[in-house]
């Protein structure tokens, strides 16, 4: 997922040509997570055109950046995405709600580079706003080291503090009974690898002290801009926190990104011009959460069938094989381990309000957003959920829950809703060439642009319980 502006002499395809023009990737993708404020200048000078400002090559192959698109905004009524009540309509939550499972004692855990300072007061008046209730507890905690100071100016620090934004109310409003922990790290993935070992830092303080039962993550780091020596050991030797939470039975997701059937290289600027997909999504012990467009009326019920977003990125890893729950698939993924594995609301057609004070100047303002930094706390509230359902009927937790959801698509559970419209390809102008990058369709059963689909939570959650752990 990376934070940044449609740019300049690269344009695509497809639905991007309706969005706002102005918009922040809701993935933090890279070609890993947070590019540092250098980077992010040097993209924001190409989309405004100042191109002799732009340096890359001091730039990391390896980095993290938040994703966020951000579209209209509006100083005191929500700039017209979708709301709370509408999401839940969709997918079918209020009849859990009404048997008390809104995700109560239990615990989401979300990582973000820098967080944001203003979070808790955003949050209450998102909560406010929309007549949710706060979070039974929510705390911000920084255990790999102090966060720097925040200034607005710092185009880096406010595409994290809207990403933070985005993950916190958009989990809580799919779990509104479950607690927040908020983890923030101290640094941006913008030289060396500085950054991502924060992160891991972090989450395997988490899961040491047992601080929650899923964590959400929405950054992703392209597969090929980590050295390929001695078999991707730059990816493997950072994957202690998953393994760990595969031993504690906790829940990992990460969003696949927003690029499609690529994703960006080393300079943040360029594309791959053949397929790409990104890590952590693709780790076999983590889910990977893609994205969908929903259609829908006022009152939530759909106008039409979900279509894959065009945007959503999806392929086969070049670093891990399959694992063994996607043997029935290997049909579609080979010997690779295909992304993602569900998929949830991430188009910027149908895109949500967040709420947020930490911009210039200190006025709060609402903002429409959109990517699979969306998708992916949207899918932690309908795990939390689960997490509850599955405490109150045996009491297991559900781990790694991917097996799980291949047996829901196998059986034909109608908690699995198949996705069989659209497709990731991306085609789109770079030094001064054109570029397709043949994507993936949507398609009966399992794909590489929606995984085994989206869910009907009143379904998916009481399958997943009974077939998770």
């Amino acid at each position: 997922m990376r934070w940044t502006r449609r740019r300049a002499g690269q344009q695509r395809t497809g639905e991007q040509e309706s969005r706002p023009p102005a918009r922040l990737l809701a993935v933090a993708v890279v070609a890993v997570v947070a590019v540092g404020a250098a980077a992010l200048a040097a993209v924001e000078a190409m989309a405004s055109g100042r191109h002799g400002s732009a340096r890359h090559a001091a730039l990391s192959p390896i980095r993290i950046s938040p994703g966020v698109h951000d579209g209209n905004t509006s100083p005191s009524a929500p700039a017209g995405g979708l709301t709370p009540a509408q999401l839940r309509v969709a997918y079918n939550v209020t009849p859990l709600y009404k048997a008390g499972i809104d995700g109560s004692k239990q615990t989401i855990v979300i990582v973000d580079s820098f967080g944001s300072p203003t979070i808790a007061a955003d949050l209450a008046h998102f909560d406010t706003y929309f007549r949710l209730p706060a979070p039974p507890s929510f705390r911000v905690i920084q255990p790999a080291g102090k966060v720097p100071p925040y200034h607005a100016s710092n185009s880096n620090r406010a595409g994290w503090a809207a990403e933070t934004t985005l993950d916190v109310e958009w989990a809580h409003a799919m779990a509104p009974g479950s607690s927040i922990v908020l983890v923030e790290t101290p640094t941006s993935e913008n030289e060396g690898t500085t950054g991502f070992p924060q992160i891991v830092t972090a989450e395997k303080y988490v899961l040491r002290h047992k601080l929650g039962q899923v964590i959400s993550q929405s950054f992703a780091a392209t597969e090929q801009t980590f050295s390929p020596k001695a078999g991707y050991a730059a990816i493997r030797n950072l994957r202690g926190a998953y393994q760990l939470a595969s031993r504690d039975h906790v829940t990992v997701l990460a969003a696949t990104g927003d690029e499609g059937a690529t994703s960006y290289q080393y300079n943040m600027v360029d594309e791959y011009t053949s397929p790409a997909v990104s890590w952590p999504a693709t780790d076999p012990l983590v889910t990977a959460v893609g994205g969908t467009q929903l259609n829908l009326r006022a009152d939530g019920q759909r106008k039409s069938a979900d279509v894959a977003w065009s945007d959503s990125g999806g392929g086969r890893s070049i670093v891990f094989g399959r694992p063994w729950y996607q043997h029935a698939v290997r049909g579609v993924t080979g010997r690779h381990r295909g992304v993602p594995d569900i998929s949830m609301d991430a188009s910027c057609s149908s895109q949500v309000d967040i709420y947020g004070s930490f911009y210039a100047g200190g006025t709060g303002r609402w903002t429409t957003i959109c990517g699979t930094s969306l998708a992916t706390p949207l899918f932690a509230g309908i795990v939390a959920l689960a997490y509850q359902y599955a405490s109150q009927h045996g009491g297991h937790p559900l781990g790694l829950i991917n097996p799980a959801i291949y047996q829901i698509e196998a059986r034909h559970e109608p908690g699995v809703v198949d996705i069989t419209s659209g497709n990731n390809s991306q085609t789109f102008s770079q030094n001064g060439k054109r570029y397709t990058v043949a994507g993936f369709s949507a398609r009966r059963g399992y794909d590489l642009v929606t995984g085994v689909g989206t869910v009907d939570a009143a379904y998916f959650v009481p399958e997943l319980a009974r077939l998770a752990g």
